[in-house]
Order: structure tokens, then C-alpha cells, then sequence
């Protein structure tokens, strides 16, 4: 925390110069088996509205720097604070939405089995460039195979993909379509009959 506090303080006012305030971007999360808390990032996008008083998309709102921010993952700085609180670890499944909670199938609920993360499997196998489905499976795998030595292999991993910004958006998006459930990933998450006649 205290290496980054010269960058988060560099960083905010640069924020505060050139989008104004608020520096930070407050929102309430689903953590540790839903439980909401308040998750911080540094405030990438302008608060701008259409003719109809609704938020333009988030292509319209983000800056140049906030762009910056996003593709090196600087925007993610101030969850420092949300890790020394307790309401997130290094690794793990990333905290979402709350609205998400209700879309889950009960296969990809089991990412909130685990203490959400700044970083985790799904961040270094694709981040945003990979589907919801293929993001919920690999969050849902770390949660079945965690151990000490696949979190500092996340971490050394994160450092790397920082580095090559890479899957920083989703194809077509500025960030990440919203996820609206997955009837794909029900059917999947269903028992399966066998020619046995059992289930697995």
C-alpha cells in the first residue's frame, strides 16, 4: 500500500483535474456469499447523460485517461483499502454486480464460495475478451482447485498481463456487455443422465 500511494496520489489529481470530482467511484458489490459491500476504484468514465437524462454508453463517458487507467489496471488501485478492510482478498473471483446474484445459475453462484479478488483465474485467462460463461467456469474451477501456490501464480500472471494490457475490453465494447443470464450455462449446469442410468 504505502509503494502505491505515490501513483494513487499522482493519479488522483489527475482525475480531479481533468474530469473533476468525485476521484473515486464508490459501488456496492457482492462479496463472500453475497454479503454487499462498498468496492472503490478510481473514476474513469464522465458523468455525462443523453436528451432523455439517461447515461450515454460507457463508450461515450470514458476519457483518454480513463481509457489509460483501465488498460493498465490503475483504475483498481484503491481496493488496496477494500483488502486491508476485509472485503476482498489479492485472489479471487472479481466482485460484480449486484443485480447478477439473481442471474446466476447455481453452478456459477459457487464463485461467491470464495472471498471475491483484485485479481483472479478468469483476469489472466482472458478478462474481458472471454464470454460470461467461459468467465463464470474458470472463477467456479479456482474456486475447486484453490491452493497458495495457484494464487502466486495468478499474481506473478497479473503482473504480465498488466504489462500486455490484453483482454482489458470485451470485442465491440468499451468495457463489458452486462450479463442479462445464460441459458446456455443452465442447461449445462443440469445432472446428466448416463446410459447406466446414473446421474454425475
Amino acid at each position: 500500500m504505502l509503494l502505491c500511494l505515490p501513483v494513487l496520489v499522482i493519479v488522483a489529481l489527475a482525475i480531479r483535474i481533468g474530469m473533476g470530482s468525485p476521484v473515486l467511484f464508490r459501488q456496492i458489490r457482492p462479496g463472500y456469499r453475497g454479503r454487499p459491500f462498498t468496492l472503490m476504484k478510481l473514476r474513469t468514465m464522465r458523468n455525462a447523460t443523453g436528451a432523455d437524462g439517461k447515461a450515454l454508453p460507457d463508450a461515450a463517458r470514458l476519457t483518454r485517461l480513463g481509457g489509460f487507467l483501465r488498460s493498465t489496471s490503475l483504475d483498481e488501485l484503491p481496493q488496496l483499502f477494500n483488502i486491508i478492510c476485509g472485503d476482498i482478498s489479492l485472489v479471487g473471483p472479481r466482485p460484480l454486480l449486484t443485480q447478477y446474484l439473481a442471474r446466476y445459475t447455481p453452478e456459477q453462484a459457487r464463485r461467491h464460495d470464495v472471498i471475491p479478488g483484485l485479481t483472479g483465474w478468469a483476469q489472466i485467462n482472458g478478462r474481458n475478451a472471454i464470454s460470461w460463461e467461459e468467465k463464470f467456469a474458470l472463477d467456479v474451477w479456482y474456486v475447486d482447485h484453490w491452493s497458495l501456490w495457484l494464487d502466486l501464480r495468478i499474481i506473478g500472471m497479473t503482473f504480465l498481463r498488466v504489462v500486455q494490457r490484453s483482454g482489458v475490453a470485451s470485442e465491440g465494447h468499451a468495457t463489458m456487455p452486462e450479463f442479462m443470464g445464460s441459458a446456455a450455462a443452465e442447461t449445462l449446469a443440469r445432472p446428466v443422465v448416463t446410459t447406466g442410468g446414473t446421474e454425475r
